[in-house]
């Protein structure tokens, strides 16, 4: 036997009948926003419950909230908690079913609790602290000290903020005439592109860390109720361990965020951060002229003692004169009788000599008498072993010519005579 067939539309409308009767109330339910789209006014969501394990998917749903309802919600959660909605925040919402049969099931939405937000906000935020406290950086910022010349500034803040102007305007127009540089390093301030466009920011000062002294992170103008992007874990650990001092201005009193806890200092608005950095530069400034003044009160306070001084040895010099001279007295009357006693010495040395020379002589003289009568005998038997008559004695002959004596035959020409000298006599002879 076969049952009734029923139209689609007929089962629908058995399906939205029964959900009337069996669930005619509205629930408060928990969830994740994992899309959210607004269309014409109304609003459209994906809401979905993850594994706490696993952060898997264990059930998903649509909802809706119609115009009318949502121009009042929405404000009225911003307002609260002090966040946008937007896709990843945890919610509570008051829904009741709706199955049309031409739409399918939907949950439609009649409220929402913006404290249930805040505590899971104030929870992630405590797990992101908890996690940085855990790794040893939550406090790592907080090691640096400002330079005493902070002049040098790089700004990561949205180029068209009105916050970003007026940090400018303040810095440069301020009553000292101090000088900063400043260098803005574009990045989104709001939204779900916060975090990894600030962390790029932050990546490209890190590649020039040696042209600039502090980070300023400025905000100024957006909505106070969009703070959530600097709740970020990889942000807070990118501050947390830079380089450079980073000094906060994105919130207002009431609004902290972790980037503010991790960060160097944070101020309440942007025109705080530049009277900081000028106050900071002015005290530096004040530093130099006070140790200049106190230089020269050191110098002025020198010199006198030196004019004090210098008049007390002019008073002096008279009597240092007259000491001096005493003294030059006494030293030369010193070097006179040691040259006297000098002198002395040296007579009665040199006399002392020419004694003994005086005695020695007469011997000495007698030695070189005795040594020269010796010599004159040995040149006496030289000069008479050479006498020419001892030779012609013995035979031998000198023959001469012209004069000079004849020693070689060559020497002679025919028809010169030549003398022969004998023992006795002479004899002439003819060349021929």
């Amino acid at each position: 036997m076969h049952k009734e067939t029923l139209t689609l539309y007929e089962l629908s409308q058995m399906v939205r009948e029964a959900l009337a009767i069996t669930m005619p109330d509205e629930y408060w339910v928990e969830a994740e926003i994992s899309e959210m789209r607004e269309v014409r006014g109304h609003c459209y969501m994906e809401l979905v419950q993850k594994d706490m394990a696993g952060n898997t998917p264990v059930a998903k749903a649509s909802a809706k909230c119609w115009k009318n309802k949502w121009a009042l919600l929405r404000p009225y959660f911003e307002r609260n908690a002090n966040q946008m909605l937007r896709a990843g925040l945890k919610v509570r919402l008051l829904v009741y079913a709706d199955f049309h049969e031409a739409y399918g099931f939907s949950w439609i939405i009649t409220n929402i609790d913006p404290t249930f937000t805040l505590g899971d906000m104030a929870r992630k935020r405590l797990e992101i602290v908890q996690m940085l406290k855990e790794q040893g950086v939550f406090d790592l910022q907080k090691d640096f000290r400002l330079p005493l010349f902070t002049q040098r500034v790089a700004v990561i803040s949205s180029e068209q903020a009105a916050g970003y102007g007026d940090f400018c305007r303040h810095l440069h127009d301020n009553d000292w005439h101090l000088h900063f540089s400043v260098q803005l390093f574009a990045a989104t301030m709001q939204g779900e592109g916060v975090e990894s466009s600030v962390i790029a920011a932050l990546d490209a000062i890190n590649e020039r860390i040696n042209s600039f002294d502090v980070v300023v992170i400025i905000r100024g103008g957006g909505a106070t109720s969009d703070l959530s992007g600097f709740d970020s874990l990889p942000l807070a650990e990118s501050v947390a361990n830079f380089p450079l001092p980073i000094i906060t201005g994105i919130g207002h009193d009431r609004d902290e965020s972790v980037l503010d806890m991790v960060a160097f200092l944070r101020v309440k608005t942007p025109t705080a951060a530049a009277a900081l950095l000028i106050e900071h530069l002015a005290n530096t400034l004040q530093r130099i002229t006070d140790a200049q003044e106190e230089m020269l009160h050191l110098v002025q306070r020198r010199m006198e003692l030196e004019r004090v001084r210098m008049a007390r040895l002019a008073e002096k010099v008279p009597m240092l004169f007259s000491l001096v001279r005493t003294r030059q007295e006494k030293r030369f009357e010193n070097m006179a009788l040691r040259m006297q006693n000098t002198i002395t010495t040296t007579l009665q040395r040199q006399d002392l000599r020419l004694q003994r020379l005086s005695m020695a002589l007469p011997t000495h003289a007698e030695r070189l008498l005795t040594k020269a009568a010796h010599r004159l005998e040995l040149l006496q038997q030289v000069v008479k072993s050479h006498d020419p008559s001892l030779l012609l004695a013995k035979g031998y002959s000198i023959t001469t010519c012209g004069g000079k004596v004849v020693r070689n035959a060559n020497n002679l020409q025919k028809g010169d005579v030549i003398v022969t000298q004998l023992q006795k006599g002479k004899v002439k002879s003819v060349v021929e």
